[in-house]
């Protein structure tokens, strides 16, 4: 177990036969809500995507980063958070401040999660609809279809944290047995018993025993989460290699500079005319694909 505040925390169900992750991020969220002024329920969305990004990375092994995207037509448009295998989570929202609708994506939104290796050039993406439901219930509607894997998933913002928990069936080739018959549906039942403020205040070793201590429960080396930003001057370089050099002429304003500013992080970038023409010169290396920053 661990003292930390920012952790992810991966544990076994052994009587039961279930997997499950655990992530808290208490300075890390404050990291991040600071750098944004978030109404509480786009910062509700933000936090509890912030946490499933993060539960998500905890049962598979990749060398990269796994995204959340919720693009929606409604009042809560965009929705973008991210966690690296290094464990290093960041994210951003956007919604419609100008309507009185609540603050939710449409029933059409979509729901995306990308993964994407850094010794590889493709990316792993699987897409399903929001529905009407939660966020939980859109990631275990997209494990679903998408994996044909059962799951169960509580989400939580409150009180300056955010957190989830996530319990997922062990495959029967997966050296663990699969628990006794009845083991999928009574770990369900004792999740539900779970609260939100036990959820983002309970010490990790007191709330596991709480819920599951009837199922022998069998804990891992946890792993710390931290908030940090990809950005890169590099990276802008790259991104305006790519939007072309007319266009990068054409945002120079009138001190005779282009300025970016990462949504993520609000590192500042400043280039000159000269720095602009250099990314263009004979000389400079070829762009790769557009990447966000």
């Amino acid at each position: 177990m661990t003292s930390s505040n920012d952790f992810l925390q991966r544990f076994l169900l052994e009587r039961a036969g279930v997997r499950g992750v655990l992530v808290r991020l208490d300075h890390a969220w404050q990291d991040i809500r600071a750098r944004g002024d978030y109404p509480p329920a786009p910062a509700r969305f933000l936090g509890e995507a912030l946490a499933a990004s993060a539960l998500l990375t905890g049962n598979i092994k990749f060398t990269g980063r796994l995204s959340v995207q919720v693009r929606s037509k409604g009042p809560l448009r965009l929705l973008f958070t991210e966690c690296t295998d290094q464990g290093h989570v960041r994210g951003i929202v956007r919604w419609n401040s100008e309507t009185d609708a609540p603050m939710t994506p449409g029933e059409d939104a979509l729901l995306a999660i990308t993964i994407e290796q850094d010794d590889r050039d493709e990316r792993q993406q699987g897409l399903v609809t929001f529905g009407s439901g939660d966020l939980a219930t859109a990631f275990e509607r997209y494990f679903e279809q998408s994996e044909q894997l059962a799951s169960r998933i509580m989400l939580a913002e409150h009180a300056g944290r955010c957190a989830g928990l996530m319990l997922q069936p062990v495959a029967s080739g997966g050296g663990f047995g699969v628990g006794d018959a009845d083991g999928w549906n009574r770990s369900g039942h004792l999740l539900a018993t779970l609260t939100t403020p036990e959820l983002t205040t309970l010490p990790p070793e007191q709330l596991l025993t709480r819920l599951f201590h009837e199922e022998g429960v069998r804990v891992f080396d946890p792993r710390p989460l931290a908030f940090a930003c990809t950005c890169s001057r590099q990276r802008v370089e790259t991104t305006l290699q790519a939007l072309g050099e007319s266009e990068c002429m054409e945002a120079i304003d009138a001190d005779g500079y282009v300025d970016i500013t990462c949504e993520f992080c609000n590192q500042h970038y400043r280039l000159d005319r000269v720095d602009i023409a250099g990314l263009f010169a004979p000389s400079a290396p070829i762009a790769g694909p557009p990447t966000a920053q």
